[in-house]
């Protein structure tokens, strides 16, 4: 079973990480659309090959989130976050860059100090017009969910074969201007086991995590159906754990559950 958000903007929503949630989704209603085909994803697995993908003009996304920040301007509760999620990866609509610059000033307008989250699996930080729009963002949330290319190609499956360095290299350039999530489960894919629970897979993540130096670490397991079925929740004794570790480690981590 998959989860598909049926409109451009929808919610608010209550986030485990970021509270009362007014989320973006720019990316088509009727499937998903992203780089990765991450074995956890509730939108479903990526099947970009047998499907058109027609996005939404920037017109058409701009005047639907005016309608809505204009709506939301006049609820005594505002929400807590305006978040870029939905269907896959929202870096992937070819104006993402126009689009967020006008979403900035329209939460200025409608709903200032409203902070703008952008929820990405890193995949298009090569693309300058991506960059630039995510470094306007309050909030950049990049996934990491592995320290070790085997594990990283196991869970995430990126469509690129790019491999986990080339995404480690790329964090490291926010400076530490960035908030890393980080997704913990177990299960069974294609015969290989998937766990990146181990000690050895957690003290690389670590490794990784100690060279980009995110300001903050999301830690959490899976919490909606799977399109993998032989996924296995993680329990919070061995979250919490793993969340010891990293502040063993001076990061700034904490487990969502």
């Amino acid at each position: 079973m998959s989860i598909l958000f049926n409109d451009i903007v929808f919610g608010p929503i209550n986030s485990r990480r970021f509270g009362y949630s007014l989320g973006i989704n720019l990316l088509p209603l009727d499937n998903k659309v992203c780089n990765f085909n991450c074995v956890y994803c509730e939108c479903g697995w990526t099947d970009l090959k047998n499907q058109k993908v027609t996005y939404f003009p920037y017109e058409t996304i701009c005047q639907s989130i005016e309608a809505a920040f204009k709506s939301w301007a006049q609820n005594a509760k505002k929400p807590e976050s305006i978040t870029f999620a939905g269907n896959g990866e929202p870096t992937m609509h070819p104006k993402f860059l126009e689009i967020m610059k006008e979403v900035i000033v329209l939460r200025n307008t409608y709903l200032p100090g409203v902070p703008i989250t952008v929820l990405s699996n890193s995949e298009l930080l090569g693309n300058k017009k991506v960059w630039e729009g995510l470094m306007l963002a309050d909030k950049r949330v990049m996934k990491l969910d592995a320290g070790t290319n085997d594990m990283f190609s196991k869970i995430n499956l990126p469509l690129s074969g790019k491999n986990i360095e080339w995404y480690i290299e790329k964090l490291k350039q926010f400076n530490g201007d960035l908030i890393v999530q980080t997704i913990f489960l177990k299960g069974r894919h294609n015969g290989d086991v998937i766990d990146n629970t181990t000690d050895s897979e957690v003290d690389n993540w670590l490794n990784a995590l100690k060279e980009i130096k995110p300001k903050e670490v999301m830690i959490y397991t899976i919490d909606r159906d799977t399109p993998l079925q032989t996924l296995d929740k993680i329990e919070t004794e061995k979250l919490n754990a793993i969340c010891d570790k990293a502040k063993g480690m001076g990061l700034n981590a904490k487990v969502y559950s």
